[in-house]
């Protein structure tokens, strides 16, 4: 991923975001009224307004000086999406065995992180660091690994076992950037602002 800053985007702005995944449905309705649906993305892409949160001045000035340092659209950063940054279930903490990473053959030594959604995979790029958890067959692995916190990979000193099955936990971070190259702020009292809109994209 190219002109990514690791950094992360203000957590009280993120906190008022609108928005999540979005996908592409092709649908064409026959002369005989049933319907053909095709799925024009593989996968989903999420996106957010983050407007809403922006109550005041200084909140306008954050969000202003964030989007500065991006230089608008050019660099991606991180963004934690309220509803969706963990891989276990809602009011719990990421346990080693939370998801299913893939099954060792003895030779494979890296594993891509992910979460699935029934059997949705959603690759994950951008795990918190200090909160994966791994497991192998079960038994959970305090050392003899690694994971990167630019890419999710997850990197075994030794290959695990032929069959092993592989799993992790985690908390993660989703990758955007903004979709415009222009930020119009409104100032509606003293010390009172808002945003029309300010949208952030999922880097795919």
């Amino acid at each position: 991923m190219t002109a990514f800053h690791e950094v992360s985007f203000p957590m009280p702005l993120a906190l008022g975001a609108a928005g999540g995944p979005e996908r592409r449905t092709e649908i064409v309705t026959l002369a005989s009224g049933q319907e053909v649906r095709n799925a024009k993305w593989s996968r989903s892409r999420r996106r957010w307004d983050v407007g809403g949160a922006v109550s005041s001045v200084q909140d306008l000035q954050t969000l202003i000086s964030f989007f500065e340092a991006r230089m608008g659209r050019l660099y991606g950063f991180r963004f934690r999406d309220p509803l969706d940054y963990s891989s276990a279930d809602a009011g719990t903490e990421p346990g080693a065995g939370d998801q299913v990473l893939g099954v060792g053959d003895g030779t494979q030594t890296t594993f891509q992180l992910c979460k699935w959604y029934g059997a949705v995979k959603r690759t994950i790029t951008k795990p918190v660091d200090g909160t994966a958890r791994v497991s192998v067959d079960g038994v959970e692995q305090s050392t003899g690994w690694s994971v990167s916190t630019d890419t999710g990979e997850i990197a075994f000193d030794t290959a695990p076992p032929s069959g092993a099955v592989v799993r992790a936990g985690f908390k993660f971070d989703c990758p955007v950037r903004f979709e415009t190259d222009q930020i119009n702020a409104v100032i509606e009292a003293f010390g009172a602002g808002r945003i029309v809109s300010v949208t952030l994209i999922e880097l795919v």
